[in-house]
């Protein structure tokens, strides 16, 4: 019997190929690249037993262990699934989606808004104070905002300096602006464990980092050591920015 191959089949093999590819940037990303291969390897091993071999005790094992890896995974990988949601969240229709959802506003902040957060991180970045600052987008932040204390006030350049001042409680964790304030301050991030992050490169970098993967926020980093600016986006780093740089990136479409 002949098998016949369609372009359904083609297709099919190409998106089972991109969500494999697409699962191992997120392995890679995340540190958890080693875990990833010893599944596939798992899952090799169960098909060449139960389908190749045909050991029918070996196989009714691998059969357990393989419906109940499913929920294993779902509690070890949670944060992974998370991330792969939001991103697919994150994609430019979905976020046309969300905004029509929302009555069509665009939680997007003007040239008044920026200025002043540009401004603290050029005066901050001359003191050589740290600062981390998150910008929220479309993506809400509710549950990192919760880790921090809640501010809730306007915009203001001297604001953000005060709170990022060396001797303030404040000053080591995350700001966080969102809807066109500053919602809180000495907040919590996901600190990413990418391998490719350069090690000069602290632990301030490597939070923006982490919540640049898992949101569609820019990150502000003031670097304590060098004074230089960095922003964390899309699980990119833009680093050593001009203050106009920093503007033209916060500002622009996504």
């Amino acid at each position: 019997m002949f098998f016949e191959f369609g372009i359904k089949d083609f297709l099919d093999i190409l998106l089972v190929a991109f969500l494999l590819y697409y699962t191992y940037k997120l392995m890679k990303a995340s540190g958890s690249i080693n875990v990833f291969t010893g599944i596939l390897v798992f899952i090799l091993i169960w098909l060449v037993v139960s389908q190749v071999l045909e050991m029918k005790l070996l196989g009714s094992i691998f059969d357990k262990l393989v419906s109940v890896g499913v929920l294993a995974l779902i509690v070890l990988f949670q944060e992974e699934i998370r991330r792969f949601l939001l991103t697919l969240g994150s994609h430019q229709h979905a976020n046309t989606l969300a905004r029509f959802l929302r009555g069509g506003k665009k939680n997007k902040l003007q040239h008044d808004d920026l200025m002043p957060v540009v401004m603290a991180c050029i005066s901050m970045g001359k003191q050589k104070v740290g600062a981390l600052i998150v910008v929220e987008h479309d993506m809400p932040m509710d549950d990192v905002v919760r880790t921090g204390e809640l501010i809730d006030a306007n915009i203001n350049q001297r604001l953000i300096e005060n709170i990022f001042f060396k001797n303030s409680p404040l000053h080591d964790g995350a700001m966080i602006i969102s809807k066109k304030r500053i919602k809180a301050a000495g907040c919590i991030l996901p600190v990413s464990h990418n391998l490719d992050i350069p090690k000069e490169l602290g632990l301030r970098h490597r939070a923006a980092m982490g919540i640049s993967q898992v949101s569609d926020a820019h990150a502000i980093i003031v670097s304590e050591e060098t004074g230089a600016i960095s922003v964390a986006y899309k699980g990119q780093f833009h680093l050593r920015l001009s203050a106009e740089e920093l503007e033209s990136l916060l500002a622009k479409e996504r």
